[in-house]
């Protein structure tokens, strides 16, 4: 089967990304399933019912979060009520969500997903590697098609858990600091991946915000108020080929479109 990952969903601009090239990657790349990061989908921080509604309306089938997790009150209620959206499975005991969900593709065939957060400069988590460990046993049960979503700021972090659940997890992908690397690749044992997406949302800007703000920041140290820019838009992920008896990656394609 084929899967397309798509990296962190910044604002109106990157939702309108996804209605621009979803159906046109489906068709002609023959896609079963998509699953995008969606916690900067509303205005930059967290993701609302509306945002959730239209996402969904685009094709996406379903959705990882991240330190940003909480930055819309909707958020709890869509967890609530929906099976497709997992929150960072090291977050603390109580949490609302779930850490890890099984959700089955059009063709019927179980696609577990499991959303991990770092711990190098992030939001103070659990580790991500114990929870890695809890939630592939309970994943692999059930299905050996199994994806990882590394919310995480260090590379080194990212790299070190693709090599820690490789021949284990089917692919891990990273997100979070919205720049796509060209690190993608199947490793040793069959897992396909990848440090980071990269972000879909406004390609003029610094990591989605106003150029001229961040730059201002930068170079005064004077605080800002950051404001989502304006403006064309870009659409980046990656296609993850896997065998769906072994869960094993075959093929691996970085996607980047300049809207």
């Amino acid at each position: 089967m084929r899967i397309l990952c798509i990296g962190d969903i910044v604002s109106r601009t990157g939702r309108d990304m996804l209605f621009r090239y979803i159906d046109d990657l489906k068709y002609k790349t023959n896609i079963d399933f998509v699953i995008a990061n969606g916690e900067n989908s509303n205005h930059g921080r967290g993701m609302t019912r509306s945002c959730y509604n239209e996402m969904k309306r685009a094709g996406v089938d379903a959705f990882t979060m991240g330190n940003h997790v909480w930055g819309a009150k909707d958020i709890i209620t869509i967890m609530e009520t929906e099976g497709d959206i997992v929150r960072p499975a090291n977050l603390p005991d109580g949490v609302p969500g779930y850490g890890s969900i099984v959700v089955s593709a059009d063709s019927g065939v179980k696609v577990g997903i499991i959303n991990l957060m770092g711990q190098v400069n992030m939001t103070p988590c659990n580790s991500p590697f114990t929870a890695a460990d809890r939630e592939i046993e309970k994943l692999s049960a059930i299905t050996p098609v199994i994806l990882v979503d590394f919310h995480a700021e260090a590379t080194s972090e990212k790299i070190a858990m693709g090599y820690y659940l490789d021949g284990r997890a089917s692919a891990v992908f990273g997100t979070h600091t919205h720049v796509q690397t060209a690190d993608a690749k199947i490793l040793e044992k069959g897992t396909g991946y990848i440090t980071d997406l990269g972000m879909t949302g406004p390609a003029d800007s610094v990591l989605g915000m106003n150029k001229s703000i961040i730059m201002h920041r930068f170079a005064t140290g004077m605080p800002q108020k950051f404001e989502i820019a304006n403006g064309k838009g870009q659409f980046c992920g990656c296609i993850f080929t896997i065998d769906e008896k072994t869960g094993k990656t075959t093929e691996v394609e970085r996607i980047w479109f300049d809207g």
